[in-house]
């Protein structure tokens, strides 16, 4: 039985969805694919408002997850708890990859609660699940990338385990189109970083690479201003730049399938390229506001990625 304190802790968190740069899981798909990829969105957005200190009502989400209302300010325990509540959805077995989901007890946290059927019919392993929670625990200790290199390992962990338990929910998996849907999400990730980096910098998070900030002269003082300078515009288009060529690395990844799989990855490539355009619309400007493309845009750039096309 779900309490209303539960229901209203997983509808805050589920609510978010609307915001995303993709469609988290639209009203063509079949039922049993849009309640599977909510459970799963439900999952990652939990973890990471937990890593961002950007719970609703925080205090009730630490008690939900055992640990006293005071501790909701210490992240780290914060996510040792869900870590710990997220292997109950695998009954121990996350050790040898099984699924089964515990018959008594199980997970305490509504969203957790309401991933163990998806993880029971479709045969997830914990492994992504896992890397997300770390994603999470890596924010709280390394706030600076200094390569490009450094910050695609960490984009491993928080953003590729997304786009391949939506390859295992389907029933699509296979090993290019795993690398291709890696490429995809890494891609939405840096892009995302690229719209937030006011906000990240605002949490003494920097996510562009120091290499790059040195190579155009940019130093942190510049991205605390209120308006983005020339030097920090051209290091926004060199990183668009790179974000752009990961989603076309990863597009032949939606001709690879068929049907209404095919639109749903169409709309998370569209859904970044319309980012990346709204980014270059408003001149690389990130600070004065995060710039969001609207629907017609992201409506072109998937239409496009269904064709083919850039």
């Amino acid at each position: 039985m779900v309490t209303p304190e539960e229901d209203a802790q997983a509808s805050a968190v589920l609510s978010k969805a609307k915001a995303e740069n993709f469609p988290v899981a639209p009203r063509f798909l079949p039922r049993a694919w849009r309640d599977d990829l909510m459970a799963v969105y439900g999952f990652a957005r939990l973890v990471d408002d937990i890593g961002d200190g950007d719970l609703d009502d925080a205090p009730e989400h630490a008690r939900t997850l055992g640990l006293a209302p005071d501790q909701a300010g210490d992240t780290l325990a914060m996510l040792d708890a869900f870590e710990a509540d997220l292997l109950k959805v695998f009954d121990g077995s996350h050790q040898t990859g099984g699924a089964a989901p515990s018959p008594g007890g199980g997970p305490a946290h509504p969203l957790l609660r309401a991933l163990v059927p998806t993880v029971h019919r479709r045969g997830l392993t914990a492994e992504p699940f896992l890397a997300l929670v770390e994603a999470n625990r890596q924010d709280q200790k390394i706030r600076r990338y200094a390569t490009w290199s450094e910050l695609l390992a960490y984009c491993e962990l928080s953003a590729n385990p997304v786009g391949r338990l939506v390859l295992a929910i389907t029933g699509t998996a296979t090993p290019e189109r795993v690398h291709r849907s890696d490429a995809v999400c890494t891609g939405l990730q840096i892009v995302e970083h690229l719209q937030d980096v006011a906000e990240d910098l605002a949490r003494d998070r920097i996510y562009l690479p120091a290499e790059d900030m040195d190579r155009f002269r940019v130093g942190e003082a510049d991205l605390a201003a209120p308006t983005a300078n020339a030097s920090v515009r051209a290091l926004i288009a060199f990183e668009a730049d790179r974000a752009l060529g990961l989603l076309d690395e990863g597009t032949p990844l939606v001709r690879s399938v068929h049907g209404r799989l095919r639109l749903l990855l169409a709309g998370f490539t569209g859904g970044g390229r319309a980012a990346v355009r709204a980014l270059r619309a408003a001149r690389y400007d990130v600070l004065a506001g995060a710039p969001r493309a609207g629907a017609a845009s992201v409506l072109r750039a998937s239409w496009a990625s269904l064709r083919g096309e850039g």
